[in-house]
């Protein structure tokens, strides 16, 4: 696969507080990553670093070989970043009409695309986008992302705001429309809505990455498996129907399925440990 994001020894400063620290990881094309974290961990602003909207304070992060902060017209056409907040597309447009004066940025925007999303979201293409309910204009703001066939997408908390039939057909969208060759990062501390959508996982925490693994490994390493009772040296264990969902190691090499929730709390609860098991992996 093709690395798509290369980022060596990054940090990020807000003043005098770091909020990014050291990271290195590279992101490659094909692939729909999930970028997991606590609120201020520093998603948002490492989704901005690589949109090139923010400048590394040391460190590199290359995107598609490019400098994002440099902005180029060609890095641009190629990335598309949706951040949570969507006033930019609330506007006197219609849907239609935002697209219409958008589309021409991105070279591989695809119009018949872009209508199937709305239609399969139930948005009327021609109303008002300011006219719309913040869970319209996301719609629509998603819409038009995936649409526009970029090589690196960027989504900053996209089911916020998404009642739950539509965060259903959000992931629905998402595998089925997003280009093979696009990068795709998705972040979110809302990881019950993106189940079974993103491969691989990023946990970001104080500043570092905890994490990056595909959800073959994590299975390879832990073991997510429902007790009658906590045995002794799980990671992570949570009263559910039936007894206790419970996160230990997998030295049995047992087959399981990964609870992206439940590994989010086992990883913040044993951050060295978790940490230690896939690095000396």
């Amino acid at each position: 696969m093709k690395r798509m994001i290369q980022i060596h020894d990054l940090s990020f400063k807000y003043g005098n507080k770091e909020v990014l620290s050291n990271i290195t990881m590279n992101l490659e094309a094909g692939k729909i990553y999930g970028l997991l974290g606590e609120n201020g961990a520093g998603k948002t602003t490492l989704l901005k670093i690589i949109g090139g909207l923010q400048r590394p304070y040391r460190g590199k992060c290359t995107v598609c070989d490019e400098i994002p902060f440099q902005r180029t017209p060609s890095f641009l056409s190629r990335i598309y970043y949706l951040p949570e907040e969507i006033d930019y597309i609330q506007t006197d447009y219609s849907a239609l009409q935002f697209a219409d004066l958008n589309a021409p940025f991105y070279p591989k925007f695809d119009w018949d695309k872009f209508k199937k999303i709305l239609e399969e979201f139930d948005l009327d293409a021609n109303k008002k986008l300011r006219k719309l309910s913040h869970g319209q204009s996301k719609k629509a703001a998603i819409s038009f992302a995936v649409a526009a066939n970029v090589d690196l997408l960027l989504l900053d908390e996209p089911s916020n705001g998404l009642d739950i039939p539509s965060k259903t057909i959000f992931r629905k969208i998402m595998a089925e429309y997003c280009l093979e060759t696009t990068c795709t990062l998705i972040s979110t501390h809302q990881v019950r809505d993106l189940e079974n959508l993103i491969d691989p996982i990023i946990i970001l925490d104080n500043r570092a990455v905890l994490m990056n693994e595909s959800l073959e490994r994590i299975s390879e390493k832990l073991c997510f498996l429902l007790e009658s009772s906590v045995p002794s040296g799980v990671l992570y264990a949570e009263p559910t129907l039936g007894g206790y969902l419970c996160v230990s190691e997998n030295r049995n090499q047992r087959e399981s399925r990964v609870n992206l929730e439940a590994l989010f709390n086992a990883t913040m609860q044993h951050k060295t440990v978790i940490h230690n098991l896939f690095k000396n992996a």
